[in-house]
């Protein structure tokens, strides 16, 4: 048992988890979290199932990364059980100090006599420490009397409210990482989605992009009706950094792309004896096309957008955008087929066809339609709030270590003479220096009581 305390009491464990989950967090910030299977494809190629499997694609909700929340919270709340307890003692069941050797041998100190008499200099040194703002504690004994003077107490527990808020922001982290929700939502003009967990939908207006000079993206902007029990309840454009809020939910601007699955493709036929021929057909992927005046029909097979040859020397895309379209192209005579192979439109020369017969046709792919979509992050976060009252404390606890420091006095009255002799000593955590200068201002009050 002492073995297992000493491992979650000890500084260098606390140290190690914190490691570990900004490493971590790291890791979550650079991957892109929640996307679909098919993107982290692309980004990564084959160690995309790696990062799937090890839960990086997913991180803030993993098992492991949640079971390292709860030990760094573990080891914070048992760490401030164990040092809670002689604070609270300290603070509100204070020792007074009774031997005047012991106050002389603080660093703050000072002794000196007073021409009164000590009930009436205790009645004087309490106005005095009350006025600033001491709360005092006496006892007696014989032609003895003593004082515990201190303020500021709570600058004591600094540290524990900074566990405190802590725990409350891991506490907000859990329960966002057990029960938050995000998700990449994909829409394309005037599509309506159901919000996953919610009563209420959502649909897409019209969706912007905004281009630069030259040609890079400048913004996003999607126009978003919300919809309650299938009436519009209010609509908002959002963009990067202007994000939707209703009911807890969050809707982001992440991303836009085209839906190369519903491609348009415009496909020119030419003859290679005949320089003035041309016919223009559009296909989408699957159909077929007679092609007019001529006994043949074309058909796209398969659209690429980025055409790239993988490490199998397999067809494939080096990503979503259009950098190379290129398409699998059919040509046929009733059931006999004439050709096929691969077109690009920007390389028309590059063209790989294969022809089962003779045939004048050449085909080219001159242009690529496909509806833009607009991916809108949602995110719901119920610890969102835990964090933010957590992030108050620990403000609040980091202002009451830092700038709210205890101070302490201590003072013995002993009768000498008909006089009171006074020794005084003071103690202070941080701020010496100035808990110096207020510690002599305090004496020479004293010296000066008549």
């Amino acid at each position: 048992m002492k073995a297992l305390l000493d491992f979650f009491t000890s500084v260098r464990v606390a140290i190690t988890l914190l490691i570990i989950l900004i490493c971590a967090s790291i890791i979550g910030t650079l991957i892109p979290q929640g996307r679909s299977a098919q993107e982290y494809l692309v980004r990564y190629g084959q160690f995309s199932a790696l990062l799937q499997r090890l839960q990086f694609t997913q991180l803030y909700h993993s098992f492991w990364f949640i079971a390292l929340l709860a030990l760094f919270a573990l080891n914070i709340v048992i760490c401030t059980l164990v040092r809670l307890s002689p604070k609270s003692r300290r603070a509100f069941k204070p020792k007074i100090e009774t031997e005047p050797k012991n106050i002389l041998s603080l660093k703050i100190k000072d002794k000196f006599r007073l021409g009164l008499t000590p009930a009436e200099a205790r009645e004087k040194i309490k106005k005095e420490l009350s006025r600033r703002h001491y709360r005092l504690k006496e006892a007696a004994a014989e032609r003895r009397h003593f004082f515990a003077g201190r303020k500021r107490v709570l600058g004591w527990f600094g540290s524990d409210v900074v566990h405190l808020g802590l725990l409350v922001i891991l506490a907000g982290g859990i329960v966002s990482g057990l029960a938050g929700l995000r998700k990449d939502l994909t829409f394309v003009e005037n599509q309506t989605l159901p919000i996953p967990g919610a009563n209420f939908s959502a649909r897409l207006d019209k969706f912007i992009t905004e281009y630069y000079p030259d040609g890079s993206v400048k913004d996003w902007k999607s126009l978003l009706t919300i919809i309650e029990a299938d009436k519009p309840l209010f609509q908002k454009t959002i963009e990067v950094n202007h994000p939707l809020n209703h009911r807890g939910y969050v809707f982001y601007q992440s991303g836009y792309g085209w839906d190369w699955e519903h491609p348009s493709l415009e496909i020119w036929v030419k003859k290679k004896d005949d320089p003035g021929y041309l016919k223009k057909v559009w296909l989408k992927v699957g159909e077929k096309t007679a092609l007019e005046g001529e006994d043949l029909e074309l058909k796209v097979l398969q659209f690429i957008p980025d055409f790239v040859l993988d490490e199998k020397n397999q067809p494939a895309t080096r990503s979503l955008e259009p950098k190379n379209p290129a398409a699998f192209v059919e040509g046929w005579q009733g059931e006999e087929e004439i050709f096929s192979g691969w077109v690009f439109a920007k390389f028309p020369d590059f063209s790989r066809l294969h022809a089962a017969k003779e045939t004048n046709i050449s085909p080219e792919l001159k242009d690529v339609q496909a509806p833009n979509y607009s991916v809108i992050q949602m995110a719901r976060d119920p610890g969102v709030p835990l964090i933010w009252i957590g992030s108050a404390l620990l403000m609040a606890g980091l202002f009451l270590a830092f700038y709210w420091p205890t101070r302490e006095l201590r003072i013995v009255l002993e009768e000498a003479r008909g006089k009171t002799e006074i020794v005084a000593g003071g103690i202070g955590a941080k701020d010496r220096e100035a808990f110096q200068i207020e510690f002599e201002n305090i004496m020479n009050s004293l010296r000066k009581l008549k």
